[in-house]
């Protein structure tokens, strides 16, 4: 639950209906108090996976206009029926009910797709774990989550729709249960993290290095989760400025924004000696290196970080292939890292280092992407705001890279990290 963002199912609150056995893993144990209903099922599973994503689908677009309501209920039905849950998320619920509605759609989106939807949910009952989820929680989650949905989107709900809803989270809860055991056998919940160094790069932006208390194991182009002390339940996602150290250490890059709890803490309270918690690594956003292909890097703002970290990766491997970077800023002022970064260029003649500055120029990476190349050769790598992120993967296509070449954080989880 990012904050707990389960996805499971109970029996709806209309009536029928039942939980039912995961149709992709009819061997797999169901959580404690699942009741098995025997169901009609259409002719074979693959009509049925299809039927149920329509229904789905249906659903999420009836509830869309009115989301924020509909997660609101769910949160008081749940606490209501289950208080003992309440001591597992963040006193201030605002950012919690976004995570629900994108993790519901992100589910919704892929509900037909079982490779993507299992390695999302994977992900989810991984991170859930420092949370201090467990699998009996999964039940009452799911109750209340179909309770709400049974109640506004009343008028596209029916046996059929609640039945899909059911047998969608029935799989998606023992997917996300059996991951997080997995998990536990091998990996810490958490880890604690004391602050070694805080550099002030700018009046809001900061780079922080971070010693863990026992072997972090991630690779170059991943991100993690972090919890402050000052807001306790409250975790944020930012990637590794840097490939893995001998040392151990870890550095990430933080820009204070607004509204962010965490990121302003990071930036304008944390200090060298303060601990912080790290949730696991996840993120696919890193180099095949059983190939030799070029890279082309785009990092906006703090989303140079991992960009650097792909340049420190292949550098410590030996290799020569070509890397091509393009830093985007908005101004002179917030190219922060452009040092390190034309250091690194000075140390490695396979790569290129090239600043996009909007208002100076007027150019922005679309423009600059299409100035150089080809790149339908490359791998590509975008990190940075989502809305960078979307404009880029477009160009992308445009200039010829295959959509199998290229490589990014989660929009979805982009849309609420870094605050």
């Amino acid at each position: 639950m990012d904050a707990p963002t389960t996805m499971s199912g109970e029996n709806g609150m209309s009536g029928g209906g039942g939980w039912f056995t995961a149709h992709t893993a009819p061997s797999a144990p169901a959580p404690d108090g699942l009741e098995r209903v025997p169901a009609q099922r259409p002719a074979s599973a693959a009509q049925e996976r299809s039927a149920d994503a329509m229904l789905i689908r249906r659903t999420m677009a009836e509830i869309g206009p009115i989301a924020d309501t509909v997660t609101s209920y769910f949160y008081a039905l749940l606490f209501v029926r289950h208080p003992e849950l309440r001591a597992l998320f963040p006193a201030a619920m605002d950012i919690q009910r976004e995570r629900l509605l994108k993790a519901l759609l992100t589910a919704a989106e892929h509900v037909d797709n079982t490779a993507v939807l299992v390695d999302y949910l994977q992900n989810l009952g991984r991170g859930h774990r420092k949370y201090g989820t467990r699998a009996e929680h999964y039940p009452a989650v799911g109750e209340c989550l179909i309770g709400a949905l049974s109640k506004y989107a009343a008028t596209v709900w029916s046996p059929e729709a609640e039945a899909a809803w059911v047998r969608a989270y029935t799989t998606m809860s023992q997917v996300m249960i059996d991951a997080a055991a997995t998990d536990e056998l091998r990996a810490p919940a958490w880890w604690h993290a004391e602050i070694v160094t805080h550099d002030l790069r700018t009046p809001d932006v900061a780079i922080l290095t971070v010693r863990p208390d026992q072997p972090y194991p991630f690779l170059a182009g991943q991100y993690t989760s972090v919890e402050t002390p000052w807001w306790p339940r409250v975790w944020r996602h930012y990637s590794f400025a840097s490939a893995p150290r001998s040392d151990g250490l870890l550095t990430f890059h933080v820009k204070a924004v607004p509204v962010g709890w965490v990121s302003r803490a990071l930036v304008h309270r944390a200090r060298p000696g303060d601990v912080i918690r790290l949730g696991p690594p996840t993120g696919s956003m890193t180099v095949d290196h059983t190939t030799d292909s070029g890279l082309l890097c785009l990092g906006g703002g703090t989303g140079i970080a991992p960009i650097r970290a792909l340049v420190e990766d292949v550098a410590q491997r030996g290799e020569r292939r070509p890397v091509e970077v393009f830093y985007g800023a908005r101004t002179d002022h917030d190219l922060y890292d452009i040092d390190t970064m034309l250091r690194l260029q000075r140390s490695h003649p396979w790569l290129s280092v090239r600043a996009v500055i909007d208002q100076r120029t007027h150019i922005q990476f679309p423009d600059a992407l299409r100035d150089y190349g080809p790149w339908n050769e490359y791998d590509a790598y975008l990190s940075g705001p989502p809305g960078m992120i979307r404009s880029g993967i477009d160009t992308l296509r445009d200039v010829g890279v295959p959509s199998s070449r290229i490589r990014h954080d989660s929009v979805e989880e982009l849309l609420v990290a870094g605050n």
